[in-house]
């Protein structure tokens, strides 16, 4: 038995990798690095390029629950990511050179995965994930909008600017986690009111790269919004976003401070750090005055600048079943980005439930269709409603799950009710997968 995996990214690896595991043997595709995207900095597989965070490991958190549920169905890449886990509070983030580094020897050392370095520009006929991302190449992209006879529907993404550690001046910035939860992961550089006021008028007045005439019309995720965007929307946005102060007291001065730029640690070695919530659009020389005008980054190394790019996704509702699987094509099954699904622990989510959809179609067995009390089985049977008439990416999260009657004394209770879906959650996947 054989599948075809079009791309090598966190969903594509996946999937090529809990076929393998069921004997199928794999003709995995990355274009890289014949052809690259313009966001990607290596060859090498699962490679993280918007942050190195998957988010919030805590079980009462949904990006969290999402996490345990791919650990108990045997999930390859969850491992992995914990095996490169850096300090980050109760976020999972990782080394993320470390990590794709791993994804890549796991694949390569894999007899029955053949890692094929080609792009392919239209879907196989014969049984395949199509996997190749929100960066998928122009002429795949086509073949895929013909295949699903609609419109592909898309958003922009920006990428936060990496500084090195060693160049922020810790006379001004100091480490904190909010609300001093755990140990101290975080890079602090407080803003007084005068300072903010300047950032922000450099940040508003500073002119961005330019758009593509098809591209003017972009459609913005709400949680991957560019700084500037946000800052748009006026003056005080920011802090009471990315930059909100509640909960970071200089510990040298036992003051709040007016803002606060967090910066959170990319690498194991702690020697880069990206700017939280800093996803921006802006020209580089614009980057580099805004970050110089943050205090404490005065003196910055900047490694990488933030870059923005298209994200191409289909219109799920219309094309796929809860499994994965296509409406038209019983061998044809999507996952990643690529399907809707928002975030990094979601999209190999999606690849996990795709390659292990693949393989029991290939061997003739019940395809798994997750229950929506499940984190997993919610996310995809929300991307596959066929009610939705105007469908835009999702993460992970509370809304989309089945809900939970509570006593009405405790109906306000949030962290009570994340803890009964929680519980439940768990339960329904241990029950499904004996």
């Amino acid at each position: 038995m054989e599948a075809t995996v079009i791309g090598a990214g966190l969903a594509g690896s996946e999937a090529a990798l809990q076929l393998a595991k069921r004997g199928i043997k794999v003709n995995l595709y990355e274009m890289r690095p014949k052809k690259t995207t313009g966001a990607h900095v290596s060859e090498n597989c699962a490679e993280f390029v918007c942050s190195n965070s998957l988010g919030s490991f805590d079980i009462t958190n949904a990006s969290g629950l999402l996490k345990k549920e791919m650990e108990l169905l045997g999930g390859e890449l969850i491992k992995i990511a914990y095996e490169c886990r850096v300090p980050a509070g109760n976020a999972l983030a990782i080394d993320r050179e470390g990590f794709s580094q791993k994804v890549t020897q796991k694949i390569e050392e894999n007899p029955n995965i053949t890692l094929i370095r080609e792009e392919i520009s239209e879907i196989p006929n014969s049984p395949a994930i199509m996997a190749s991302g929100p960066l998928t190449s122009s002429e795949l992209a086509k073949n895929i909008k013909n295949f699903t006879k609609s419109e592909h529907l898309y958003f922009f993404d920006a990428i936060a600017p990496i500084v090195e550690a060693e160049s922020i001046n810790f006379d001004i910035a100091f480490w904190q986690n909010r609300y001093n939860k755990g140990d101290a992961e975080y890079i602090n550089c407080p803003m007084n009111k005068e300072q903010y006021e300047k950032f922000y008028k450099i940040l508003t007045n500073a002119p961005r790269i330019e758009l593509k005439e098809f591209e003017k019309n972009a459609k913005f995720f709400e949680s991957c919004l560019p700084v500037e965007v946000l800052a748009s929307r006026g003056v005080d946005t920011l802090r009471f976003g990315p930059m909100k102060p509640i909960g970071l007291v200089d510990p040298r001065t036992n003051e709040e401070n007016y803002a606060v730029v967090q910066l959170r640690q990319d690498n194991s070695a702690k020697t880069l750090f990206n700017l939280v919530g800093f996803q921006t659009n802006l020209k580089w020389g614009s980057q580099k005055e805004l970050i110089h005008s943050i205090p404490g980054l005065e003196e910055a190394s900047i490694v990488r600048y933030g870059v923005m790019h298209r994200n191409t996704f289909i219109n799920s509702p219309k094309v796929l079943n809860p499994t994965m699987q296509t409406r038209e094509r019983n061998d044809l099954f999507f996952a990643g980005q690529l399907t809707g699904t928002e975030g990094y622990t979601e999209s190999i989510a999606s690849g996990l439930l795709a390659g292990i959809n693949m393989a029991r179609y290939l061997m003739g067995e019940e395809l798994l269709e997750l229950p929506t009390t499940t984190m997993l089985g919610a996310l995809t049977h929300y991307i596959t409603d066929s009610a939705h008439e105007k469908f835009q990416p999702i993460n992970s999260n509370w809304g989309i799950v089945d809900s939970i009657e509570l006593p009405k004394k405790e109906r306000k209770n949030k962290k009570l009710k994340a803890e009964l879906l929680s519980n439940r959650s768990l339960e329904a996947i241990s029950t499904f997968c004996s």
